[in-house]
């Protein structure tokens, strides 16, 4: 039976839009601006610093960013929507969470990675192992090729334990983001598509967003294909798909 990114649990972030759908403050400015300050740009409102859930001000690096978290800020009507701004809650996560707990949001990403969706395949039907093999080979290869190591795979969900020298080698590559917000993208990635690897090579440039995406919902697309697609599904898979496109944003080089 197919599985993939459909068959998880409730994502934290859906979890959070339904507990703040109801919360929607009357837009208070009338611009959304950028100020350059040491370290990259500052979020203003009418001149203003934006601050962040946690009383931070929202900060970013990267002028691509920052205008998109800008944009969102400016694209609010008359009541301000936060489930419309994935950039902006992806800033606020990398400045109030991710910047202080950099080894435990590794260690989540490595957890991932220990039980990554591309090990396991399906035995049949064989159009479905066609696709499987034709989207995630290229991307294990890849993996493989870049760290050093075999993975192995497994048929149906029974447990495969990975090598110590391959977990080892996916750990080590995570050491090198400290930058919280590039942090933060690739676990949201991670967390959203249910693979470590592709939010890797995501990161890295050997796939496009759209193609990561798909790749990770191989399955679900197969069941759509067979059965058809549920209305709030489909829903439910937009409003990830944006927050996936936030974390690419994040990624981006």
């Amino acid at each position: 039976m197919a599985g993939g990114p459909s068959s998880r649990p409730e994502h934290p972030l859906e979890l959070v839009r339904r507990l703040m759908a109801a919360e929607r403050p009357k837009r208070f400015y009338e611009k959304a601006e950028l100020l350059p300050e040491a370290g990259g740009l500052t979020l203003r409102l009418d001149g203003r610093r934006a601050m962040t859930p946690g009383k931070k001000p929202i900060a970013v690096p990267r002028r691509l960013l920052a205008e998109a978290i800008a944009a969102e800020w400016n694209a609010q009507g008359d009541t301000i929507d936060p489930g419309s701004m994935p950039v902006t809650r992806l800033a606020n996560t990398a400045i109030d969470g991710v910047a202080v707990r950099h080894a435990a949001v590794r260690d989540e990403i490595a957890a991932y990675a220990a039980t990554d969706l591309l090990y396991y395949r399906a035995s049949q039907p064989e159009g479905l192992v066609a696709r499987q093999n034709a989207a995630w080979n290229p991307i294990l290869a890849w993996a493989e090729q870049r760290f050093g190591v075999r993975f192995l795979l497994a048929e149906g969900i029974v447990h495969v334990a990975q090598s110590e020298e391959a977990l080892a080698a996916l750990a080590a590559e995570l050491e090198a983001y400290d930058d919280p917000f590039r942090l933060a993208g690739l676990h949201l990635a991670t967390t959203l598509i249910g693979s470590a690897i592709i939010a890797l090579a995501l990161v890295a440039g050997a796939l496009e967003p759209a193609i990561a995406w798909a790749a990770a919902h191989v399955d679900e697309d197969w069941n759509i294909a067979q059965w058809g697609e549920d209305r709030e599904a489909a829903e439910r898979r937009a409003r990830r798909f944006a927050d996936f496109r936030a974390a690419a944003l994040a990624l981006a080089r």
